[in-house]
Protein backbone atom coordinates (compact mmCIF):
# COMPACT_ATOMS: atom_id res chain seq x y z
CA UNK A 1 0.00 0.00 0.00
CA UNK A 2 2.80 2.40 0.86
CA UNK A 3 4.52 1.66 -2.45
CA UNK A 4 1.25 2.18 -4.35
CA UNK A 5 0.63 5.45 -2.52
CA UNK A 6 4.14 6.69 -3.36
CA UNK A 7 3.69 5.90 -7.07
CA UNK A 8 0.30 7.64 -7.07
CA UNK A 9 1.74 10.75 -5.43
CA UNK A 10 4.59 10.77 -7.97
CA UNK A 11 2.18 10.81 -10.91
CA UNK A 12 0.04 13.51 -9.28
CA UNK A 13 3.12 15.64 -8.63
CA UNK A 14 4.34 15.25 -12.24
CA UNK A 15 0.89 16.18 -13.54
CA UNK A 16 1.07 19.52 -11.73
CA UNK A 17 4.66 20.35 -12.66
CA UNK A 18 4.66 23.38 -14.96
CA UNK A 19 7.06 22.83 -17.88
CA UNK A 20 9.63 25.60 -18.22
CA UNK A 21 11.16 26.89 -21.41
CA UNK A 22 14.86 27.69 -21.16
CA UNK A 23 16.48 29.77 -23.88
CA UNK A 24 19.89 31.21 -24.59
CA UNK A 25 20.69 34.27 -26.67
CA UNK A 26 22.16 32.05 -29.39
CA UNK A 27 18.94 29.98 -29.42
CA UNK A 28 16.95 33.14 -30.04
CA UNK A 29 19.31 34.23 -32.83
CA UNK A 30 18.78 30.93 -34.63
CA UNK A 31 15.02 30.74 -34.06
CA UNK A 32 14.51 34.36 -35.15
CA UNK A 33 16.55 33.73 -38.30
CA UNK A 34 14.53 30.64 -39.21
CA UNK A 35 11.22 32.37 -38.46
CA UNK A 36 11.96 35.60 -40.34
CA UNK A 37 9.86 35.54 -43.57
CA UNK A 38 12.69 36.93 -45.68
CA UNK A 39 14.79 33.80 -45.07
CA UNK A 40 12.48 31.89 -47.44
CA UNK A 41 13.71 34.04 -50.30
CA UNK A 42 17.21 32.55 -49.99
CA UNK A 43 15.90 29.20 -51.19
CA UNK A 44 13.96 30.86 -54.03
CA UNK A 45 17.04 32.84 -55.07
CA UNK A 46 19.22 29.70 -55.10
CA UNK A 47 16.74 27.73 -57.21
CA UNK A 48 16.24 30.65 -59.59
CA UNK A 49 20.02 30.98 -60.00
CA UNK A 50 20.37 27.26 -60.79
CA UNK A 51 17.69 27.48 -63.48
CA UNK A 52 19.15 30.67 -64.96
CA UNK A 53 22.72 29.33 -65.08
CA UNK A 54 21.47 26.07 -66.56
CA UNK A 55 19.62 28.01 -69.26
CA UNK A 56 22.78 29.95 -70.09
CA UNK A 57 24.83 26.78 -70.57
CA UNK A 58 22.08 25.36 -72.77
CA UNK A 59 23.55 27.67 -75.37
CA UNK A 60 26.12 24.91 -76.05
CA UNK A 61 23.32 22.56 -77.07
CA UNK A 62 22.62 22.34 -80.82
CA UNK A 63 20.30 25.19 -81.84
CA UNK A 64 17.62 23.89 -84.20
CA UNK A 65 15.34 26.01 -86.38
CA UNK A 66 12.62 24.57 -88.64
CA UNK A 67 11.21 26.72 -91.43
CA UNK A 68 8.56 26.15 -94.09
CA UNK A 69 7.98 28.52 -96.96
CA UNK A 70 5.83 28.67 -100.11
CA UNK A 71 6.38 31.58 -102.53
CA UNK A 72 5.21 32.85 -105.88
CA UNK A 73 7.76 34.86 -107.81
CA UNK A 74 7.36 37.35 -110.64
CA UNK A 75 10.41 35.92 -112.40
CA UNK A 76 13.03 33.20 -112.15
CA UNK A 77 16.61 32.68 -113.30
CA UNK A 78 16.89 31.57 -116.97
CA UNK A 79 19.71 30.64 -119.31
CA UNK A 80 20.15 33.70 -121.53
CA UNK A 81 20.82 31.76 -124.75
CA UNK A 82 19.67 28.27 -125.82
CA UNK A 83 22.35 25.59 -125.95
CA UNK A 84 22.49 23.37 -129.04
CA UNK A 85 20.93 19.96 -128.39
CA UNK A 86 20.01 20.82 -124.79
CA UNK A 87 16.54 21.65 -123.57
CA UNK A 88 16.42 23.42 -120.21
CA UNK A 89 13.02 23.68 -118.64
CA UNK A 90 12.08 27.02 -117.19
CA UNK A 91 11.89 27.09 -113.35
CA UNK A 92 8.36 27.38 -111.96
CA UNK A 93 7.23 30.68 -110.52
CA UNK A 94 5.78 28.88 -107.47
CA UNK A 95 8.51 27.50 -105.24
CA UNK A 96 8.39 25.50 -101.98
CA UNK A 97 10.88 24.95 -99.21
CA UNK A 98 10.83 23.07 -95.90
CA UNK A 99 14.19 23.22 -94.09
CA UNK A 100 15.91 22.54 -90.79
CA UNK A 101 18.88 24.62 -89.65
CA UNK A 102 21.14 23.15 -86.96
CA UNK A 103 23.91 25.28 -85.41
CA UNK A 104 26.46 24.02 -82.90
CA UNK A 105 28.60 26.57 -81.06
CA UNK A 106 32.30 25.75 -81.06
CA UNK A 107 33.62 28.98 -79.57
CA UNK A 108 31.47 31.91 -78.41
CA UNK A 109 34.24 34.21 -77.19
CA UNK A 110 33.27 33.68 -73.54
CA UNK A 111 29.69 35.01 -73.77
CA UNK A 112 28.04 32.09 -71.96
CA UNK A 113 30.71 31.97 -69.28
CA UNK A 114 30.24 35.68 -68.56
CA UNK A 115 26.44 35.37 -68.52
CA UNK A 116 26.60 32.45 -66.09
CA UNK A 117 28.92 34.51 -63.88
CA UNK A 118 26.47 37.43 -64.01
CA UNK A 119 23.61 35.17 -62.84
CA UNK A 120 25.70 33.78 -59.97
CA UNK A 121 26.86 37.24 -58.89
CA UNK A 122 23.32 38.62 -59.01
CA UNK A 123 22.18 35.71 -56.83
CA UNK A 124 24.98 36.36 -54.32
CA UNK A 125 24.05 40.06 -54.19
CA UNK A 126 20.44 39.16 -53.35
CA UNK A 127 21.59 36.70 -50.69
CA UNK A 128 23.86 39.22 -48.98
CA UNK A 129 21.10 41.85 -49.02
CA UNK A 130 18.96 39.35 -47.08
CA UNK A 131 21.85 38.69 -44.67
CA UNK A 132 22.06 42.43 -43.97
CA UNK A 133 18.36 42.45 -43.06
CA UNK A 134 18.84 39.36 -40.87
CA UNK A 135 21.63 41.18 -39.03
CA UNK A 136 19.09 43.85 -38.06
CA UNK A 137 16.87 41.08 -36.67
CA UNK A 138 19.82 39.93 -34.57
CA UNK A 139 20.22 43.44 -33.16
CA UNK A 140 16.52 43.49 -32.28
CA UNK A 141 16.86 40.15 -30.48
CA UNK A 142 19.74 41.62 -28.47
CA UNK A 143 17.63 44.59 -27.36
CA UNK A 144 14.58 42.54 -26.38
CA UNK A 145 16.40 39.60 -24.79
CA UNK A 146 18.64 41.77 -22.62
CA UNK A 147 15.70 44.03 -21.69
CA UNK A 148 13.98 40.96 -20.23
CA UNK A 149 17.15 40.09 -18.28
CA UNK A 150 17.29 43.63 -16.89
CA UNK A 151 13.65 43.46 -15.79
CA UNK A 152 14.35 40.08 -14.17
CA UNK A 153 17.21 41.60 -12.20
CA UNK A 154 15.08 44.58 -11.16
CA UNK A 155 12.25 42.29 -10.02
CA UNK A 156 14.70 40.23 -7.98
CA UNK A 157 16.01 43.38 -6.34
CA UNK A 158 12.45 44.47 -5.54
CA UNK A 159 11.92 41.22 -3.66
CA UNK A 160 14.87 42.12 -1.43
CA UNK A 161 13.37 45.56 -0.82
CA UNK A 162 10.00 44.01 0.06
CA UNK A 163 11.69 41.58 2.44
CA UNK A 164 13.43 44.48 4.21
CA UNK A 165 10.19 46.45 4.43
CA UNK A 166 8.19 43.48 5.76
CA UNK A 167 10.86 42.71 8.34
CA UNK A 168 10.89 46.29 9.59
CA UNK A 169 7.07 46.54 9.54
CA UNK A 170 6.97 43.50 11.82
CA UNK A 171 9.48 45.13 14.18
CA UNK A 172 7.61 48.45 14.25
CA UNK A 173 4.28 46.66 14.74
CA UNK A 174 5.72 45.11 17.89
CA UNK A 175 7.19 48.45 18.95
CA UNK A 176 3.82 50.15 18.35
CA UNK A 177 2.07 47.59 20.56
CA UNK A 178 4.68 48.26 23.22
CA UNK A 179 4.18 52.00 22.86
CA UNK A 180 7.71 52.71 21.65
CA UNK A 181 6.65 53.58 18.05
CA UNK A 182 3.84 55.57 16.52
CA UNK A 183 1.20 54.32 14.14
CA UNK A 184 2.37 56.81 11.52
CA UNK A 185 5.82 55.20 11.49
CA UNK A 186 4.21 51.85 10.68
CA UNK A 187 1.89 53.41 8.07
CA UNK A 188 4.79 55.06 6.28
CA UNK A 189 6.49 51.67 5.84
CA UNK A 190 3.22 50.04 4.72
CA UNK A 191 2.70 52.80 2.14
CA UNK A 192 6.25 52.27 0.87
CA UNK A 193 5.56 48.53 0.62
CA UNK A 194 2.45 49.22 -1.48
CA UNK A 195 4.47 51.59 -3.66
CA UNK A 196 7.06 48.84 -4.15
CA UNK A 197 4.34 46.34 -5.07
CA UNK A 198 2.94 48.85 -7.56
CA UNK A 199 6.38 49.17 -9.12
CA UNK A 200 6.56 45.37 -9.27
CA UNK A 201 3.30 45.31 -11.26
CA UNK A 202 4.76 47.77 -13.77
CA UNK A 203 7.96 45.76 -14.18
CA UNK A 204 6.05 42.49 -14.61
CA UNK A 205 3.86 44.11 -17.24
CA UNK A 206 6.93 45.36 -19.12
CA UNK A 207 8.52 41.91 -18.87
CA UNK A 208 5.40 40.30 -20.34
CA UNK A 209 5.42 42.82 -23.19
CA UNK A 210 9.05 42.12 -24.05
CA UNK A 211 8.50 38.35 -23.78
CA UNK A 212 5.58 38.64 -26.20
CA UNK A 213 7.79 40.57 -28.64
CA UNK A 214 10.49 37.91 -28.36
CA UNK A 215 7.86 35.17 -28.83
CA UNK A 216 6.76 36.77 -32.10
CA UNK A 217 10.36 37.05 -33.31
CA UNK A 218 11.25 33.41 -32.60
CA UNK A 219 7.75 32.00 -33.25
CA UNK A 220 7.57 30.24 -29.90
CA UNK A 221 5.14 30.53 -27.00
CA UNK A 222 6.76 32.23 -23.99
CA UNK A 223 5.28 33.07 -20.60
CA UNK A 224 6.30 33.96 -17.05
CA UNK A 225 7.85 30.51 -16.57
CA UNK A 226 10.32 31.09 -19.42
CA UNK A 227 13.94 31.18 -18.28
CA UNK A 228 16.38 33.28 -20.27
CA UNK A 229 20.00 32.37 -19.59
CA UNK A 230 22.37 35.25 -18.97
CA UNK A 231 25.01 35.41 -21.74
CA UNK A 232 28.61 35.13 -20.69
CA UNK A 233 30.77 38.23 -20.55
CA UNK A 234 33.13 38.77 -23.47
CA UNK A 235 36.58 40.28 -23.10
CA UNK A 236 37.76 42.48 -25.98
CA UNK A 237 41.25 43.84 -26.40
CA UNK A 238 40.99 45.37 -29.86
CA UNK A 239 38.73 45.55 -32.89
CA UNK A 240 38.33 42.17 -34.59
CA UNK A 241 38.45 41.63 -38.32
CA UNK A 242 35.33 42.97 -40.03
CA UNK A 243 33.41 40.15 -41.74
CA UNK A 244 30.04 41.82 -42.23
CA UNK A 245 27.65 40.78 -45.06
CA UNK A 246 28.00 44.29 -46.50
CA UNK A 247 31.59 43.45 -47.48
CA UNK A 248 30.44 40.24 -49.16
CA UNK A 249 27.79 42.31 -50.93
CA UNK A 250 30.43 44.72 -52.28
CA UNK A 251 32.58 41.77 -53.40
CA UNK A 252 29.61 40.23 -55.24
CA UNK A 253 28.85 43.58 -56.89
CA UNK A 254 32.46 43.84 -58.11
CA UNK A 255 32.29 40.28 -59.41
CA UNK A 256 29.10 41.18 -61.29
CA UNK A 257 30.79 44.16 -62.95
CA UNK A 258 33.83 42.03 -63.85
CA UNK A 259 31.53 39.51 -65.54
CA UNK A 260 29.74 42.34 -67.35
CA UNK A 261 33.14 43.57 -68.53
CA UNK A 262 33.92 40.05 -69.72
CA UNK A 263 30.62 39.99 -71.60
CA UNK A 264 31.47 43.34 -73.22
CA UNK A 265 34.86 42.01 -74.30
CA UNK A 266 33.36 38.78 -75.67
CA UNK A 267 31.20 40.77 -78.12
CA UNK A 268 34.29 41.84 -80.09
CA UNK A 269 35.83 38.37 -80.29
CA UNK A 270 35.22 36.19 -83.41
CA UNK A 271 32.83 33.26 -82.96
CA UNK A 272 32.95 29.79 -84.56
CA UNK A 273 30.06 27.41 -85.24
CA UNK A 274 29.32 24.14 -86.99
CA UNK A 275 26.15 24.18 -89.05
CA UNK A 276 23.87 21.85 -90.99
CA UNK A 277 21.20 23.07 -93.43
CA UNK A 278 18.90 20.42 -94.84
CA UNK A 279 15.48 20.40 -96.41
CA UNK A 280 12.99 19.33 -99.02
CA UNK A 281 11.56 21.58 -101.70
CA UNK A 282 11.30 22.73 -105.27
CA UNK A 283 13.76 23.54 -106.63
CA UNK A 284 16.53 21.81 -104.68
CA UNK A 285 20.17 22.80 -104.84
CA UNK A 286 20.20 21.91 -108.53
CA UNK A 287 18.43 24.89 -110.09
CA UNK A 288 17.95 23.11 -113.37
CA UNK A 289 15.70 20.40 -111.95
CA UNK A 290 12.08 21.37 -111.49
CA UNK A 291 11.10 18.43 -109.30
CA UNK A 292 10.87 18.29 -105.50
CA UNK A 293 14.14 17.04 -104.00
CA UNK A 294 15.97 16.48 -100.72
CA UNK A 295 19.12 18.53 -100.17
CA UNK A 296 21.57 19.61 -97.48
CA UNK A 297 24.79 21.45 -96.83
CA UNK A 298 27.07 21.42 -93.75
CA UNK A 299 30.22 23.16 -92.71
CA UNK A 300 31.86 25.61 -90.32
CA UNK A 301 30.93 29.24 -89.95
CA UNK A 302 32.98 32.14 -88.54
CA UNK A 303 31.42 35.45 -87.49
CA UNK A 304 32.89 38.68 -86.23
CA UNK A 305 30.73 41.69 -85.41
CA UNK A 306 33.04 44.64 -86.07
CA UNK A 307 30.38 47.20 -85.11
CA UNK A 308 30.70 46.23 -81.42
CA UNK A 309 34.11 47.89 -81.43
CA UNK A 310 32.37 51.29 -81.62
CA UNK A 311 31.01 51.07 -78.05
CA UNK A 312 33.60 48.73 -76.51
CA UNK A 313 35.84 51.51 -75.19
CA UNK A 314 33.01 53.42 -73.51
CA UNK A 315 31.53 50.25 -72.00
CA UNK A 316 34.93 49.33 -70.53
CA UNK A 317 35.32 52.81 -69.02
CA UNK A 318 31.83 52.61 -67.46
CA UNK A 319 32.66 49.24 -65.89
CA UNK A 320 35.92 50.61 -64.49
CA UNK A 321 34.13 53.62 -62.99
CA UNK A 322 31.57 51.31 -61.40
CA UNK A 323 34.37 49.25 -59.83
CA UNK A 324 35.96 52.40 -58.42
CA UNK A 325 32.57 53.46 -57.03
CA UNK A 326 32.20 50.15 -55.18
CA UNK A 327 35.76 50.48 -53.83
CA UNK A 328 34.79 53.91 -52.46
CA UNK A 329 31.65 52.46 -50.85
CA UNK A 330 33.73 49.69 -49.26
CA UNK A 331 36.25 52.15 -47.83
CA UNK A 332 33.43 54.33 -46.48
CA UNK A 333 31.74 51.36 -44.84
CA UNK A 334 34.97 50.16 -43.24
CA UNK A 335 35.72 53.67 -41.95
CA UNK A 336 32.25 54.08 -40.41
CA UNK A 337 32.41 50.58 -38.94
CA UNK A 338 35.81 51.29 -37.41
CA UNK A 339 34.45 54.48 -35.83
CA UNK A 340 31.49 52.52 -34.41
CA UNK A 341 33.67 49.72 -33.02
CA UNK A 342 36.00 52.24 -31.36
CA UNK A 343 32.98 53.90 -29.72
CA UNK A 344 31.71 50.52 -28.56
CA UNK A 345 35.10 49.59 -27.10
CA UNK A 346 35.21 52.88 -25.22
CA UNK A 347 31.66 52.30 -23.98
CA UNK A 348 32.61 48.85 -22.69
CA UNK A 349 35.67 50.23 -20.92
CA UNK A 350 33.54 52.95 -19.29
CA UNK A 351 30.87 50.47 -18.15
CA UNK A 352 33.48 48.14 -16.64
CA UNK A 353 34.79 51.02 -14.55
CA UNK A 354 31.28 52.09 -13.54
CA UNK A 355 30.45 48.54 -12.42
CA UNK A 356 33.45 48.54 -10.09
CA UNK A 357 32.32 51.87 -8.63
CA UNK A 358 28.75 50.52 -8.30
CA UNK A 359 30.02 47.65 -6.16
CA UNK A 360 31.77 50.07 -3.79
CA UNK A 361 28.68 52.28 -3.60
CA UNK A 362 26.48 49.27 -2.79
CA UNK A 363 28.84 48.19 -0.01
CA UNK A 364 28.64 51.65 1.56
CA UNK A 365 24.88 52.06 1.03
CA UNK A 366 24.19 48.62 2.53
CA UNK A 367 26.24 49.53 5.60
CA UNK A 368 24.31 52.79 6.00
CA UNK A 369 20.95 51.03 5.55
CA UNK A 370 21.77 48.41 8.18
CA UNK A 371 22.70 51.20 10.61
CA UNK A 372 19.43 52.96 9.73
CA UNK A 373 17.46 49.78 10.51
CA UNK A 374 19.00 49.68 13.98
CA UNK A 375 18.25 53.38 14.55
CA UNK A 376 14.65 52.92 13.35
CA UNK A 377 14.16 50.01 15.71
CA UNK A 378 15.48 52.10 18.58
CA UNK A 379 13.38 55.12 17.65
CA UNK A 380 16.37 57.33 16.82
CA UNK A 381 15.15 58.07 13.26
CA UNK A 382 11.76 58.15 11.58
CA UNK A 383 10.42 55.74 8.97
CA UNK A 384 10.96 58.38 6.30
CA UNK A 385 14.66 58.55 7.19
CA UNK A 386 14.93 54.78 6.93
CA UNK A 387 13.08 54.66 3.58
CA UNK A 388 15.48 57.25 2.23
CA UNK A 389 18.45 54.99 3.02
CA UNK A 390 16.62 51.89 1.77
CA UNK A 391 15.88 53.58 -1.55
CA UNK A 392 19.47 54.76 -1.84
CA UNK A 393 20.68 51.18 -1.50
CA UNK A 394 18.02 49.99 -3.95
CA UNK A 395 19.06 52.64 -6.49
CA UNK A 396 22.71 51.62 -6.16
CA UNK A 397 21.86 47.96 -6.77
CA UNK A 398 19.56 48.84 -9.67
CA UNK A 399 22.36 50.91 -11.22
CA UNK A 400 24.71 47.93 -10.96
CA UNK A 401 22.22 45.67 -12.77
CA UNK A 402 21.58 48.31 -15.44
CA UNK A 403 25.28 48.77 -16.09
CA UNK A 404 25.81 44.99 -16.28
CA UNK A 405 23.09 44.63 -18.90
CA UNK A 406 24.35 47.69 -20.76
CA UNK A 407 27.80 46.08 -20.84
CA UNK A 408 26.38 42.84 -22.21
CA UNK A 409 24.40 44.76 -24.82
CA UNK A 410 27.49 46.72 -25.86
CA UNK A 411 29.53 43.51 -26.11
CA UNK A 412 27.02 41.60 -28.21
CA UNK A 413 26.30 44.62 -30.40
CA UNK A 414 30.05 44.83 -30.94
CA UNK A 415 30.01 41.22 -32.12
CA UNK A 416 27.28 42.11 -34.61
CA UNK A 417 29.11 45.25 -35.75
CA UNK A 418 32.23 43.22 -36.54
CA UNK A 419 30.23 40.29 -37.93
CA UNK A 420 31.84 37.79 -35.53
Amino acid sequence: MKRLLSITLLFITQAYIIPQTQLTLEDCYEKARINYPLIKQKDYIEKSKDYSVSNVWHGYFPQITILGEATYQSDVTQVPAPLPGIVIERLPLDQYEFVADVTQTIYDGGIMSSRAGIEESASEISNQQIEIELLKVKERVNQIYLSVLLLNAQLTQLEYVKDDLNANISKLDAAYLNGTATKSDVDVLRAELLKTEQREIELNSSRTTYLNMLAVLINEKLDDTTILSTPSQINFLSADEIIRPELKLYTAQKKLIENQDGLTESTIIPKAYLFFHGGYGRPGLNMFVNDFAWYYKAGIRLSWSISNLYSYGNESEINELNLQSIDAQTETFLLNTKITTNQQLQEMEKLNKMIEVDKNIIELRTSVKIAAESKLENGVITSNDYIQELNAEDTAKQNLEIHKIQLLLAQYNYKITTGN
